[in-house]
C-alpha cells in the first residue's frame, strides 16, 4: 500500500572498501548526505543485480574498477524525503591507484583506518563500521 507524502523504499548498495589500513570513502556532492563522507555506493537500477550496482558505484564514484565480495550487512535511513534499505558489500579494488572523484561525490580518498570516526560522516557510518569490526573504536 502506498501512503500519500511517505517516500517509497529504494535498495541501495554501499562498498567497504579496505586496503592496507585505509577505507576508501568519498563526500557526497548531493542530498542527502551533501558535503558528508561516506562509502562509495547509491540506488539500485532496474534490472540491476546487487554486486553488479557495487562494482558500478564504486567506479562513478571513484574510478576504481573492483570485485563485489559478500556481504557485510545492512541498514535502513529514513528522511522526510527517503527511505533507503543499503546493502554494504565487502569490496576488493582490481588495481589501488589514487581515486578521482565522479558522479555525486565530490571528493574521493583512501582514509586511515583510525582517523574515519573523526570525519564528518553520514549518520550512522561510524557506528555500522565499529560493529562490523571494520574500524576499531568510535570516537
Amino acid at each position: 500500500m502506498t501512503v500519500p507524502g511517505v517516500p517509497r523504499p529504494e535498495l541501495c548498495v554501499g562498498a567497504v572498501v579496505v586496503h592496507d589500513d585505509q577505507l576508501l570513502m568519498v563526500r557526497r556532492g548531493r542530498p542527502p548526505g551533501a558535503g558528508l563522507w561516506s562509502v562509495p555506493g547509491g540506488r539500485v537500477e532496474p534490472g540491476e543485480t546487487l554486486a553488479a550496482a557495487v562494482v558500478r558505484e564504486v567506479a562513478e564514484e571513484t574510478g576504481l574498477s573492483c570485485a563485489c565480495g559478500p556481504l557485510v550487512g545492512w541498514v535502513e535511513r529514513l528522511g522526510i524525503d527517503h527511505h533507503f534499505v543499503i546493502m554494504d558489500f565487502e569490496v576488493t579494488p582490481f588495481e589501488v591507484v589514487v581515486p578521482r572523484p565522479g558522479d555525486d561525490a565530490s571528493e574521493a580518498a583512501w582514509v586511515p583506518l583510525h582517523e574515519v570516526a573523526e570525519l564528518d560522516v553520514v549518520e550512522g557510518l561510524v557506528e555500522f563500521l565499529a560493529e562490523h569490526g571494520i574500524i576499531a573504536t568510535i570516537a
